[in-house]
């Protein structure tokens, strides 16, 4: 493979990845006192300030996926957070029969976003990134 192929397609990845949290994110922030209800339904503690938290992870984790901006964290963060909320508000082998089959897919989707994160995490931003242009100083 060539250096420009690994570059493009690690910048395209971290975009694709990034942009679900940045518009989700910016959901959460925008509609605070929504998000901290739909904390509360899922039984969670202090539902405002889980809300804002999650709002400022996934908007600023996603701005750092795509500027490749300490990426290592920024995918653990993420794809810890994932886990954590897939297991809070996608519990499908809880929810009703009905319910159980888009239940079980938001979740798997979340378990491959999750081994997304941790990849990224693991091998870096790539070449065409801020962590790349540090490392070079």
């Amino acid at each position: 493979m060539t250096d420009s192929y690994k570059s493009t397609l690690s910048l395209i990845g971290r975009i694709l990845l990034a942009l679900m949290f940045i518009t989700s994110g910016f959901g959460k922030l925008a509609d605070l006192q929504g998000t901290a209800a739909y904390v509360a339904s899922g039984g969670l503690p202090f539902p405002i300030a889980l809300a804002l938290l999650a709002g400022l992870l996934e908007l600023f984790g996603g701005i750092a996926l795509v500027i490749g901006f300490r990426v290592k964290l920024a995918g653990v963060l993420l794809g810890v957070f994932t886990l954590v909320a897939s297991v809070a508000f996608h519990a499908y082998w809880a929810a009703p029969a009905d319910q159980q089959y888009v239940t079980q897919l938001l979740f798997m989707k979340n378990l491959s976003v999750a081994g997304g994160l941790f990849l990224i995490s693991a091998l870096g931003a790539g070449p065409l990134s801020l962590d790349a242009a540090r490392l070079k100083r």
